[in-house]
């Protein structure tokens, strides 16, 4: 019996899903399949699907436009493992990935896991600015799979599984065009069932290539809170670590426009934002051990939390005050 399906959606970019498929064909463990989703608008990896169909136990389905929540639904409907794990199409697994999974679901009980993200050695400066922007307990709070964060670590589709019945019983994903992965989450514990995080079973994650690009997603990301916080107002789909980005967007407005009013009170006001550039400048420095990847770090930063401040607060007056009904759907060029 096949023990893990792994299913992937993808929306163009050959170049990533090859490197993907290279680190599957290298992983220690080998009880897999991968299930491949295709919804770009051309049959663009057939030609990369048919060299790689004889390295790995690989199914692929191609429906043109086909969007990211069917694509992993059909994907699972087609799944023969016990449990599905789901990565984007942008990761890159190390050997030991499923290995560490296994050994963990030896141990330990459970219904769902999930794994952090991290920048690879090869990865661009701006590759790692950005995964320091959306890891850092300075930036996202570390909710991404840490195991010190702020708030309750729920399962992200970049690096999740669930039991495959499990995840037939609560109906798959629900169709949402943004922050399926989470929907998908919150409603695996509405049902009582036990998710855990798996803090080795980690991929590197090569996020989009351009700061606007990362720009733009966040901004969705964080119009895609005010949907899970309209579809499960039951639950703790919207607090306060989710409002920081908002806070802080705030915050910089005030520096700016304050100033002009009562310029006496410019220093203390502005006091605070430059320990949080400073703390933010030596973190990434160090941690990356480049004052390049540090400066870009800070940008990279400051782009993250100000769009992700900004589609909140757009989303909350357009859905929340204004009443509008149309759900917030994710541009073709994100996918």
């Amino acid at each position: 019996m096949i023990k893990y399906s792994i299913v992937v959606p993808v929306f163009n970019r050959p170049d990533e899903v090859r490197e993907l498929l290279d680190s599957l064909t290298n992983q220690s463990f080998k009880n897999f399949e991968i299930i491949l989703v295709d919804g770009s608008p051309t049959n663009i990896l057939a030609d990369l699907i048919k060299e790689f169909q004889p390295k790995l136990p690989l199914k692929y389905f191609y429906e043109r436009l086909l969007a990211i929540s069917p694509s992993r639904n059909l994907g699972c409907k087609n799944a023969e493992g016990e449990y599905l794990i789901f990565v984007d199409s942008d990761c890159v697994l190390p050997p030991q990935y499923l290995l560490e999974i296994d050994n963990y679901l030896k141990q330990n009980k459970t219904d769902g896991f999930g794994g952090p993200d991290k920048a690879g050695e090869a990865f661009s400066p701006v590759q790692k600015a950005m995964s320091f922007a959306m890891t850092s307990f300075l930036t996202t709070g570390g909710i991404r799979g840490k195991k010190s964060h702020l708030g309750e670590y729920q399962l992200r589709g970049f690096n999740m599984g669930i039991r495959k019945d499990v995840f037939r019983e609560v109906g798959g994903y629900s169709g949402m065009d943004v922050a399926e992965d989470i929907d998908l989450s919150i409603r695996i514990r509405k049902a009582g069932y036990k998710t855990n995080l798996i803090t080795n079973a980690y991929v590197y994650h090569k996020r989009r290539a351009t700061l606007y690009k990362f720009f733009r997603q966040s901004f969705v990301h964080g119009k895609s809170r005010i949907e899970l916080y309209i579809k499960h107002r039951d639950t703790n789909a919207l607090k306060i670590v989710h409002l920081l980005p908002t806070a802080f967007t705030l915050y910089l407005l005030l520096c700016i426009i304050f100033p002009f009013f009562n310029s006496g009170v410019l220093l203390l006001i502005e006091i605070p934002l430059l320990i949080y550039v400073l703390s933010l400048l030596f973190v990434a420095t160090i941690e990356n051990k480049s004052i390049k990847i540090g400066l870009l770090s800070l940008v990279a930063s400051f782009l993250q939390l100000t769009a992700y401040g900004t589609g909140l607060i757009v989303n909350f007056v357009n859905r929340i005050i204004l009443g509008s009904r149309a759900e917030t759907r994710k541009p073709d060029s994100l996918k």
